[in-house]
């Protein structure tokens, strides 16, 4: 396998690939320390004959999950790409693209995937449940001890970088698809991510949003940690959001200048929803969503009606009241 960092080109069994470019943005890492020790660990190798762990990272969207992986990329001091999953995704997306140059032949494009396997770089998955089974079926090579993929596009079989190292996010909502277990048993270990403490979550909207006031910061901080004790999923990104579009409405016109509260408030319900201006209401509609309302049905609901005082419940509540 020949390489040319110049012209990012690498040539594997004669055939020729465009690699694409790495992903340069700077992106800090604040709190939660423990899970980036925990995915850096992953990406050890401590034997010759070990192998990193490709491990997926979980937790609701706008949580962060792309920027540790981005985090623990710059600790490593590589090279990063990151590969967007959808339901449309083919093999040939994943992997190598042919593509119809100018000159009328056909250029064969690598993957942010495989520019990572080729330049021993790191790449992020990014929401890998949106993918179909084909998809997926065609990294299992490359995700075991084999460590190599297979490009029927290119007819090539192209093998990764000793550096190279991987992860997976995912996301749970209505529109991913169920991951095949032989591909979730090389997708390990499982990496949650929980909602930020208070001071960290300051410091995240601190941090991208040096210029927005203490006062605007205080505001969306309390209503991101009353959401996350109700166990709703607004997250720091939706914080991000909300403030951005508070603190642009506020500087709109400067001579007739919306107040704090009053932006701040218009951005709720603009950036999340009329729901948003009540988590209590909303948490509730939640629980009876889920069926919350409902006890989950004992033995003792087998042999004794609900009202029967020889019910088991019916005495632990007779307890409960002495």
């Amino acid at each position: 396998m020949a390489s040319s960092t110049k012209t990012r080109t690498a040539e594997i069994g004669g055939v020729t690939l465009h690699l694409s470019t790495p992903d340069v943005t700077e992106q800090g890492w604040i709190g939660q320390d423990e899970i980036l020790k925990q995915l850096l660990a992953c990406w050890l190798v401590v034997d010759p004959r070990d192998r990193p762990l490709s491990p997926r990272l979980i937790g609701p969207p706008g949580i962060g999950k792309t920027t540790l992986a981005m985090a623990a990329a710059k600790v490593r001091k590589q090279p990063l790409y990151i590969n967007q999953c959808t339901a449309d995704t083919r093999p040939e997306d994943l992997l190598v693209t042919p593509v119809l140059a100018e000159s009328g032949k056909i250029a064969y494009h690598a993957s942010p995937l495989v520019s990572a396997m080729l330049t021993g770089g790191v790449c992020v998955l990014d929401e890998g449940n949106r993918m179909n089974e084909k998809s997926w079926a065609s990294l299992a090579p490359l995700l075991d001890h084999r460590r190599y993929a297979e490009s029927v596009v290119a007819g090539i079989t192209i093998p990764a970088h000793p550096d190279f190292r991987a992860c997976v996010t995912m996301n749970e909502d209505e529109s991913t698809y169920e991951v095949p277990d032989y591909i979730l048993s090389r997708l390990q270990p499982t990496l949650a991510l929980g909602f930020p403490e208070r001071d960290d979550e300051m410091a995240i909207l601190q941090y991208h949003l040096p210029f927005a006031s203490g006062e605007l910061l205080a505001l969306t901080v309390d209503f991101l940690q009353a959401a996350h004790s109700l166990k709703l999923e607004f997250s720091p990104r939706d914080g991000i959001n909300l403030l951005r579009f508070a603190i642009k409405r506020m500087a709109q016109d400067p001579e007739h200048p919306l107040g704090r509260d009053d932006a701040w408030r218009e951005a709720l319900l603009c950036v999340l929803g009329e729901e948003a201006a009540d988590l209590e209401d909303l948490a509730r509609r939640k629980r009876r969503a889920m069926g919350g309302q409902h006890a989950p049905m004992g033995l003792g609901d087998l042999f004794f009606d609900p009202g029967d005082p020889l019910h088991p419940d019916a005495e632990d509540e007779d307890e409960d009241e002495d």
